[in-house]
């Protein structure tokens, strides 16, 4: 337990470890505690319930402000939905990471890699999540930094301007260190200062900057320029180092009033000049720690080689531009510019070199000149070099390369060698002119650049997902080792012809070439569900999303796709199908009727069973006569259940075939026998995690009764033509008309299954023992019937009612619902009759015939069960009882009176 201040108290814990269920123990708390990262525990719903020493001293929050879902006051504003999605997301393993955030107690925030993982019980849900965040800040601060200088390096090649690379970098600066950036340069008198402002910057105070003088008090950037060394302002509020004239003063005060409270700046020196200074602000005062100073002077370094390639790139095209004019002035210029230049005859060997280019290898002019310069190169590269010279010779066009230049220490650097062509009035060519940029450090970048799409390679391989690389057209060109597993192909394969056709459904790729085409060409992303064959043949249904990605210039370069395994989805989706294909069946069904209508005692008891039960998950087999409404029982009990937002499946065990019940109740797999072109879900299936109504399970095959006893006992189902057991969560209701106790006796029903379907009884009565719910009953027909045939009745006969109530119904209410369905029909006027020669029934005569050995057991039967029911003066059940004297169960001795047509009212002694 943790006291005020959120502390752990081992005394606390201990009485807490008692009373609380599934607490841990105090040295767990202790372990949690010494743990070097910030660690919680949550509710299955993500609500936070315990979090760790590190944690609240990082935070600053109390446990109080960390429980339940305040906890997400620490996590970045922007950063709380992706953390959000990312646990909610259906694949667990996916949900398990993410990358956010959190506010220190002083208000700054750090990146953090955070993990959880859940903890099952015994059924497999998830009843507690452990949480772990790592410190990952310097890591994240390192990418930055790389990939800030590789945007920068490219932009650079790319011809971008000085003022979009720098607000590139500024932008990349800002986001990472939540402040604001510029940069400023040093005009040419060399006393002034010019801002480069980032994105972020109000126009207003890059006014107010605009120039700004260098010298020993002027605020972070003049200061850092005039001293050539970083200037850390803490605190511009208070700090001296500002001057105090009005300008001064009134720029301070203008960026106060923007929110800005501490200014850090780093000098941008090259060879010994002061370029410039590269600037962060915050809006809170501060001093900066060891990573803060590593981000400003990285940053300041790529500001840094950023401006010197772009006077590189300046100084170039000024000499380019004086070398039309002059060809004295522009050796001297060439001389002079910052870069490796030189110039070549029409047909190639060379005519001069730069200074810097000798300087640089170390050859004299006479080394060098005509084709001598070739030793210059590495080895390796003068062939390839040589080939690209004399086909820009044979073409006469601009053109580059890239070569390795040795340094005059021997050290090899890479270069771009730009050349062109230079013609004179007529466009004859003069003279060659080129430049060698060294490119190194791009070069290096490119290599990392690579190295790390390896490494995104092994990291896309070590991704459970299939993830698929395709051109602009769609043709794929990698695919990970995910993708591989699951295909059983190879690399080669990927980039065959018929990759498609090999991975997918023939019937998909048909139905979505057309759609597939046309969103290609449309550029945006989409989706498309389609079969992927496994190695093992096997066909799984899968959603692939398809996101393209465009490079600087908006060209779509690459398209991703992603394939995530949805075929338990769509199975749930077709078992919701057969669902509501069920539940349209029995909506379409000619129900006995739509509610239980009745006030009888009969009735009441019934319902009342109804209510204890329906709570449980127990099975519950009912008993009764046909058309008694045992379905409508069934029903009730299952919208009272637990389950009464789950399917409710129901299967009439006598109206399918012996041969295709086992396929109807338990699905069967692919090939199981003739016609089974695809897997099939059976009725259990369709109803996992609802409930299922056997109706007429008395008569199910004896084979099929062993396969309900191992559902029952096991819970689980094993489909035909399938050797794995499939799980169920199924509540089985069973209901019959007949005596299966009967049954039992003549070996046509296992006792055993009996046992396991008889765990609760019910049994609705017939309606000759409802007699008072008959007048109910025919009004709610009568009303029901009425209104389909476009009929209103305001009265109905006494007779008719008296006939209804003096009749004893062999079919219950659905002959009930018969009689007066056929009445409302044939009746005029706006009174109901009934014609009562519709209430006699006469058989025909059977043929007579001589007894039979059948017949003569059954008038013996009858006479013994009348002897012991005069015996008992009419009882059937209790210990003297008609059923005890026969050696009977007392509902087998009523099904026999039933049956024999025995009137047990004539043993009873009157009172």
């Amino acid at each position: 337990m943790r006291n005020e201040r959120g502390a752990y108290n081992q005394e606390m814990a201990s009485r807490a470890g008692r009373s609380s269920r599934g607490a841990p123990a105090p040295d767990a708390l202790l372990v949690i505690d010494a743990i070097p990262a910030i660690a919680w525990s949550s509710q299955p719903d993500g609500s936070v319930d315990l979090v760790n020493r590190r944690w609240l001293d990082y935070t600053g929050l109390s446990p109080e402000e960390s429980y339940g879902w305040r906890w997400k006051a620490a996590v970045h504003e922007e950063d709380v939905a992706e953390l959000l999605n990312a646990w909610g997301a259906r694949d667990v393993q996916e949900g398990r990471e993410c990358e956010v955030r959190l506010r220190r107690a002083d208000g700054v925030f750090h990146w953090f890699l955070v993990r959880r993982a859940p903890l099952h019980d015994g059924t497999g849900a998830v009843v507690r999540w452990f949480g772990t965040g790592i410190h990952i800040e310097d890591s994240k601060q390192k990418e930055l930094l790389r990939v800030a200088e590789k945007r920068a390096l490219e932009m650079i090649a790319d011809g971008a301007s000085l003022s979009e690379v720098l607000k590139q970098l500024c932008a990349a600066i800002d986001e990472h260190a939540i402040a604001i950036s510029l940069v400023m340069l040093m005009d040419r008198g060399g006393d002034q200062l010019l801002p480069f402002p980032g994105p972020h910057l109000p126009p207003e105070v890059t006014a107010a900057f605009t120039p700004w003088p260098i010298g020993p008090n002027m605020g972070s950037c003049g200061t850092a320029a005039f001293t050539r060394k970083r200037v850390i302002i803490s605190d511009i509020s208070k700090d001296p180092r500002w001057p105090h004239d009005d300008r001064g003063l009134a720029a301070r005060r203008l960026v106060l009033d923007h929110g800005l409270r501490a200014a850090w700046s780093e000098p941008l020196i090259s060879n010994g000049e002061v370029l410039g200074t590269f600037c962060i602000a915050y809006s809170q005062p501060r001093i900066p720690n060891g990573r803060d100073l590593e981000l400003i002077e990285a940053a300041g370094h790529i500001a840094r080689i950023a401006i010197e390639r772009q006077r590189s790139q300046e100084s170039l095209r000024s000499a380019l531009e004086t070398i039309r004019n002059s060809e004295t002035r522009l050796r001297q210029v060439i001389d002079a510019i910052p870069t490796l230049a030189w110039c070549n005859l029409p047909d190639g060997p060379n005519e001069f070199l730069n200074k810097r280019w000798h300087e640089y290898t170390g050859l004299s002019h006479e080394q060098s000149n005509g084709w001598g310069w070739q030793v210059a190169f590495h080895p390796e590269d003068v062939p390839p070099l040589m080939e690209k010279w004399r086909q820009l010779l044979v073409s006469g066009e601009p053109g580059e390369m890239e070569a390795r230049l040795r340094r005059h220490d021997g050290f090899y650097r890479w270069f771009l060698i730009r050349v062109e062509p230079f013609r004179d009035e007529r466009g004859q060519l003069v003279r060659w002119y080129g430049t060698s940029t060294d490119i190194d450090a791009l070069k290096q970048t490119q290599e990392k650049l690579r190295e790390e799409e390896q490494e995104l390679r092994r990291i896309t391989d070590a991704i459970p997902q299939a993830i698929v690389v395709l051109d602009p057209s769609g043709a794929p060109v990698y695919a990970n080792q995910a993708t591989l597993d699951y295909t059983g192909l190879t690399a080669k394969d990927v980039v065959s012809p018929r990759f498609r056709e090999r991975m997918f459904h023939p019937d998909d790729l048909e139905r979505l070439r057309d759609e597939r085409k046309a969103a290609l060409g449309r550029g945006a992303p989409f989706e498309a569900e389609l079969r992927a064959r496994r190695k093992d043949g096997e066909y799984r249904w899968f959603l692939i999303r398809y996101n393209p990605f465009r490079n600087e210039q908006g060209q779509l370069t690459r398209w991703y796709a992603t394939g995530t395994d949805i075929d338990d989805r769509v199975r749930a989706e077709e078992r919701t199908r057969n669902e509501n294909l069920a539940l349209r069946e029995q909506i379409d069904r000619d129900w006995m009727f739509e509610d239980i209508v009745g006030s009888s005692e009969a009735l009441g008891k019934v319902l009342r069973q109804v209510s204890k039960v329906a709570s449980s998950d127990s099975t519950v087999l009912i008993l009764g006569e046909t058309g008694t409404g045992k379905e409508l029982i069934a029903r009730a009990i299952h919208k009272r259940s637990k389950r009464a937002d789950r399917a409710f499946i129901g299967v009439n065990c006598a109206a399918i075939p012996p041969s295709l019940i086992a396929s109807e109740l338990f699905g069967h797999e692919r090939g199981a026998f003739t016609g089974a072109t695809q897997r099939r879900l059976g009725r259990f299936e369709s109803a996992n995690g609802g409930t299922i109504f056997l109706d007429e399970v008395g008569d199910l095959p004896v084979e099929i009764q062993i396969a309900l006893l191992r559902v029952l006992q096991e819970r689980e189902i094993q489909r035909v033509g399938g050797n794995n057991s499939v799980p169920v969560d199924v509540r089985v209701l069973a209901a019959t008309h007949r005596d299966l106790n009967a049954l039992v006796a003549e070996g046509r029903f296992r006792e055993d299954l009996l046992y396991r379907l008889n765990v609760v009884p019910i049994e609705v009565p017939p309606l000759r023992e409802r007699v008072a719910d008959i007048p109910l009953l025919v009004e709610y027909f009568i009303d029901r019937f009425g209104k389909r045939a476009g009929k209103k009745f305001r009265t109905i006969d006494r007779k008719s009612l008296k006939v209804f109530e003096a009749y004893g119904w062999p079919g219950n209410v659905r002959e009930l619902q018969n009689v007066i369905e056929r009445a409302v029909i044939l009746s005029e006027g706006e009174t109901f009759t009934v014609d009562e020669s519709w209430l006699r029934r006469e058989l025909p005569a059977s043929p007579k015939r001589r007894g039979t050995l059948n017949g003569t057991l059954v008038k013996q039967e009858k006479e013994m069960i009348e002897a012991a029911l005069a015996a008992s003066q009419g009882r059937i059940s209790g210990p003297s009882g008609a059923a005890t004297r026969l050696g009977l169960l007392s509902r087998t001795l009523d099904s026999k009176i039933r049956r024999l047509k025995i009137n047990v009212y004539r043993f009873k002694t009157p009172r």
